[in-house]
């Protein structure tokens, strides 16, 4: 395949033009669907996978508060893309491709 295609979600960063990788959103047939989140890179020592990590708001009905908390999520990185530790990323949500791995990196997004 030459080329990008189009994954129905806005993306900032032009991938490769030339991608290998099988799991690839943009180059082959891994299809982006559900949840798409944002979050921060804290982990890149894996091969093709990073962790990211997702802070969001909880409401307390009892005490009508809100507290934080945080997720982390293996994600997987096609090799038209990389991503580095404290970078902040846009991940969609896609078939499982591992026992742990249900996301893929879409987006790399610019530093606040």
């Amino acid at each position: 395949m030459t080329g990008a295609k189009n994954i129905g979600v806005k993306v900032s960063v032009k991938p490769k033009e030339e991608c290998s990788d099988d799991n690839c959103p943009f180059h082959n047939t891994v299809k982006i669907r559900g949840n798409i989140f944002e979050g921060i890179v804290v982990s890149d020592k894996m091969d093709k996978t990073v962790v990211v990590e997702i802070n969001y708001l909880h409401k307390l009905k009892k005490y009508k508060a809100y507290e934080r908390r945080k997720t982390k999520l293996y994600v997987h990185v096609p090799e038209c893309l990389d991503a580095k530790k404290g970078e902040k990323v846009k991940i969609g949500e896609c078939r499982p491709l591992s026992k742990t791995k249900k996301f893929v990196l879409i987006d790399k997004l610019k530093k606040d």
